[in-house]
């Protein structure tokens, strides 16, 4: 008998702080949404994406990793003590823009699977090593895959 991953208890709190990231989709705080959902779809509790300017993710990547450039996606997971938050999220729209347009990727496609990155780096899922990454591509592929897009790597 097969058992179904009960429906997820995930509150995911969408802020937008680059109003250039609404005109790239209308329907943008519903794809932030189920990226992350099916990226934690065994989670409870919540989380938080911002969604801003190459400027201030660069800004929090100096502050928070000590690298003084913008990147595409950071991810802040929270500390046990702070459950049911899980982290936080940021994403930098033109950063975010180029890869996609570089990669040859649909944008939303691009941003849901930098959503189910980060998303996994909050649970604890790293890619420091290749044993790691291995392990973390795999799960992006497999939860991608449920939405509908194609391998991110392939």
């Amino acid at each position: 008998m097969t058992r179904l991953a009960p429906p997820s208890r995930l509150e995911v709190e969408v802020e937008v702080a680059d109003p250039r990231w609404l005109d790239l989709d209308p329907a943008l705080e519903a794809l932030v949404t189920r990226a992350a959902t099916a990226a934690l779809a065994d989670q409870s509790g919540e989380i938080s994406i911002l969604l801003t300017d190459d400027a201030a993710l660069k800004a929090l990547n100096h502050r928070f990793r000590g690298q003084d450039k913008a990147t595409n996606v950071l991810s802040f997971p929270a500390a046990a003590t702070a459950r049911p938050h899980l982290g936080d999220l940021a994403l930098g729209l033109d950063v975010c823009q180029a890869e996609a347009q570089a990669s040859g990727k649909a944008f939303s496609d691009h941003l849901s699977h930098l959503i189910v990155h980060g998303a996994l780096h909050l649970i604890g899922h790293d890619h420091q090593d290749e044993a790691e990454a291995e392990v973390m591509e795999g799960l992006e592929r497999v939860i991608l895959a449920r939405l509908g897009i194609s391998d991110p790597y392939a």
